[in-house]
């Protein structure tokens, strides 16, 4: 299958725990998560988040100062998105909509010279993007149920992990890396460590996977 390279980016507290609580935006662990997240996008030809993530954190999805902008893909069962989100006010790479579920609702006037819309899987999606846009790397931010969705279709390459030793999300229900903790992957998945460096409390770690 032709598809882009793949790699997710995520921090988890002490527990395993990626966000504290339904509706709060998880922004960064420390400064140095925040540019290590920025330079991810910048070796990226195509951002890609759900819709969940992306509305809860408010995402513009650009890399400041940056002349070469990524795709800016967002995935959505519904399809609905929200004009005054202010990835709507900030200039940066085309922004796309995939939308899994039966079919994409119509858009506003308003949004529709903004929003290339895709009615497909996403495993078809990410054909797409090579194919049609010809995107070599895609980065995703999350949410953990994407990654997931990612990880079970086994499309994940590199998985970029920062963990913040210093803090406790805690609770039963908070997601994890991929979701909130429920039913086995259809198999395991196998990584090797390819990158480890600790400061100041936390740990930036990248696996590779192994095939």
């Amino acid at each position: 299958m032709l598809r882009p390279r793949i790699s997710t980016n995520l921090a988890i507290s002490a527990d395993g725990k990626i966000t504290s609580a339904q509706g709060i935006a998880s922004g960064w662990t420390s400064p140095a998560d925040h540019l290590r997240l920025l330079e991810l996008r910048k070796n990226a030809g195509a951002l890609l988040v759900g819709r969940g993530t992306f509305e809860t954190d408010r995402m513009t999805m650009t890399v400041p100062g940056a002349d070469h902008q990524p795709l800016r893909c967002i995935v959505s069962r519904s399809g609905k998105l929200d004009l005054q989100h202010p990835i709507f006010g900030k200039p940066g790479g085309d922004i796309h909509l995939l939308v899994t579920g039966a079919s994409p609702p119509e858009l506003p006037a308003a949004m529709k010279s903004m929003v290339t819309v895709h009615s497909q899987t996403l495993l078809d999606f990410l054909e797409t993007l090579a194919s049609d846009f010809q995107v070599k790397s895609l980065h995703c931010e999350g949410g953990g149920q994407l990654i997931r969705e990612l990880a079970a279709l086994d499309v994940i390459d590199d998985f970029h992990l920062t963990i913040a030793g210093h803090t406790l999300f805690g609770g039963l229900g908070a997601k994890t890396a991929t979701g909130v903790a429920a039913e086995f992957l259809p198999q395991s998945r196998a990584f090797k460590i390819s990158r480890f460096k600790a400061e100041d409390g936390e740990c930036f770690l990248t696996y590779t996977r192994c095939r």
